[in-house]
């Protein structure tokens, strides 16, 4: 077999087969094959490029053995030497996954190890989440997996049809058609669901359990795949949910990452009762997320400076440099914002560095001094007061209160 067609069928296969990015590269370092349905951030992706570290690895590994790799960022890989003739030919790459759900921890950690901006954290949280889990023993199987693709030529199978003897009952045709009633009601539903989600009200959701579960009924649709049906249908929840979170007045930016990140989970989910656990997740957090993040009752200039504090907590905020950014009279800029809000811009700024901070303090891991800095204050005395105007406490008493609380999982 020619061996870019070997390269290419071996890269799909493992890709159906593992529902993770592959990655095939020869000994000199090219890419002869890739595919990931998960697209790395921009952010990451200089920390994200090992291939010389994991080629040199498996260069000097024995046939039998294979490569389990967790870079700087905590992404983690299986890789194994391609070998013809016991000579050195590539290597075979399986990732990114992760070997434990994503805490708030570790992004905290990521954040200030690396120098990001806090405002990438929604991001971050995104993709990570979006990540596979794969367990230690799952990650053996797909090691062995690895190392036996690696030492074998690509074999085409051959299917060989048996005889089936057709039964002599009468076989029912499986109507596609529900009746007038069950659409009329399974429409009800939906515009329901749309109204719930568009509030944010998680209650209605709830009183919605009966509805929402016919909505969800996965074994009228596509009989022969039930599975393959059952992501149809969550991919339509998705979108469902998307423009009802949208009207509801969650900013595009957001809207975007959480449908993304669920439109990733939903493809890669492994089991119907997964896919079912999902569909009310989704439902529960776009709702979460129109209650909290919502500028629906703000005016659009009101509405700009949100997005733009949002995407630049870090930078130096003032009220004039962010009336200049979305082009308004600072004045005018800082009557509407108190209107619309209630809060003052600077009050507002420092609402959102103070919850970020706590991120960072629930963590563990940088000192107080460094997440001042991180959150966008130069001078620790103010950051420590207006910490404690949001909180009652100061951050040294944050961090002392939730060790006695046993709250901050870096510290139990």
């Amino acid at each position: 077999m020619n061996p870019s067609i070997e390269t290419t069928k071996k890269g799909n296969l493992l890709y159906s087969i593992t529902y993770l990015g592959v990655k095939i590269v020869d000994c000199e370092g090219n890419i002869i094959f890739q595919k990931s349905q998960i697209q790395t951030p921009l952010l990451l992706q200089p920390f994200a490029n090992d291939d010389q570290t994991m080629n040199e690895t498996c260069m000097k590994a024995d046939n039998d053995q294979y490569l389990h790799y967790i870079n700087k960022i905590g992404l983690e890989y299986l890789a194994a030497g391609i070998l013809r003739e016991n000579q050195y030919k590539g290597f075979i790459v399986l990732g990114p996954f992760l070997s434990s759900i994503p805490s708030n921890e570790l992004i905290s950690d990521l954040i200030s190890k690396h120098k990001f901006p806090v405002s990438e954290r929604k991001q971050l949280q995104d993709y990570y989440q979006s990540l596979s889990i794969i367990g230690s023993k799952k990650s053996t199987y797909l090691g062995d997996l690895l190392v036996n693709m690696c030492q074998h030529s690509y074999i085409e199978g051959k299917l060989v049809n048996t005889e089936v003897r057709k039964s002599t009952k009468k076989v029912h045709k499986v109507l596609y058609d529900d009746d007038k009633t069950m659409i009329e009601e399974r429409y009800k539903a939906e515009k329901r669901l749309m109204r719930a989600i568009e509030k944010g009200e998680k209650e209605e959701i709830a009183k919605l359990s009966k509805e929402v579960k016919d909505l969800l009924d996965f074994s009228d649709r596509i009989p022969e795949s039930p599975f393959r049906s059952a992501k149809n249908i969550l991919f339509v929840l998705n979108t469902i949910c998307r423009l009802s979170a949208e009207k509801g007045g969650l900013q595009p930016v957001t809207v975007h990452h959480m449908s993304e990140k669920f439109a990733i989970l939903i493809e890669r989910a492994p089991t119907l009762p997964y896919l079912k656990k999902l569909a009310y997740e989704m439902m529960n957090e776009y709702c979460d997320h129109v209650q909290k993040h919502s500028t629906k009752n703000l005016s659009t200039i009101v509405r700009k400076a949100v997005d733009y504090i949002d995407l630049n907590l870090e930078k130096t905020l003032t009220l004039k440099e962010i009336a200049a950014s979305i082009h308004v009279h600072p004045s005018h800029l800082s009557r509407k914002f108190k209107q619309d809000t209630g809060l003052t811009i600077i009050d507002y700024v420092n609402q959102k560095r103070v919850e970020e901070a706590k991120l960072h303090l629930q963590a563990g891991s940088t000192t107080i001094t460094d997440i001042a800095l991180m959150v966008g204050y130069s001078d620790l005395n103010y950051f420590t007061r207006v910490f404690k105007k949001f909180t009652g406490q100061t951050p040294s008493q944050y961090i002392k209160k939730g060790k006695t609380e046993g709250r901050f999982s870096c510290f139990e």
